[in-house]
């Protein structure tokens, strides 16, 4: 496992990530961290790690976009001194093309979510042991669908901008792929975007992959 005793790991997005953590920075027991995948990924580290104290920290903010993750990136992420840091973004830009057409700009074109990522990559590799890029994802089974084709692209450029400044990539779409083969999407999901505790541990068990962590059996 990568983490060393003492580390701090940040963990940065949207609604996903934030998932009702504490303000304003989601540490601690019960709902500090909230109740999503960072819940999941700490309890676990916990488990299986009890000789090291690992300080995670989740600075999520619902309804974020990637604009609104950079425009916070230093009082969210830089202020806590992070050893490791993930973020996870991108539905927000892609859902506003479609809940929100008439109000479809600039600011959620794939050119600015490139741009957004890029700096905070800029931003932030070198100063830390390691960035990790989680993909945006939609739990969909049908890849027709303009909202899943969509969130798709946005994960390819994700996935180009990790390449990019050698940050590792984890691509938690193929995971939810795979699992809807045997399940309907509303059992993980009930709005495609928003994980059900299924959900999230399907996020957190790629991330413990990504960490090397040791398996839990």
């Amino acid at each position: 496992m990568i983490f060393e005793n003492g580390d701090r790991v940040v963990f940065a997005g949207d609604s996903v990530t934030d998932s009702g953590r504490k303000r304003p920075y989601g540490e601690g027991l019960w709902e500090g961290v909230g109740n999503g995948y960072v819940r999941n990924v700490d309890s676990m580290l916990s488990v299986l790690y009890p000789e090291k104290l690992i300080h995670v920290t989740n600075v999520g903010e619902s309804g974020a976009t990637s604009t609104n993750m950079l425009e916070h990136w230093a009082d969210n992420v830089e202020k806590c001194n992070p050893d490791w840091v993930f973020f996870m973004i991108g539905a927000n830009d892609v859902w506003r093309q479609f809940d929100e057409p008439a109000m479809y700009g600039e600011n959620y074109t794939p050119e600015i979510y490139r741009a957004n990522l890029e700096a905070v990559c800029e931003r932030t590799v070198g100063k830390v042991k390691g960035l990790f890029v989680i993909s945006p994802f939609y739990m969909e089974s049908n890849n027709d669908d303009p909202m899943k084709k969509r969130m798709v692209e946005y994960a390819q450029i994700s996935r180009e901008v990790a390449e990019k400044y050698g940050a590792t990539y984890i691509d938690v779409q193929e995971d939810f792929d795979a699992h809807l083969v045997h399940r309907y999407p509303a059992y993980i999901s009930w709005d495609r975007v928003h994980p059900s505790w299924v959900g999230s541990m399907i996020i957190a068990r790629k991330i413990m992959k990504a960490i090397k962590a040791d398996s839990l059996y």
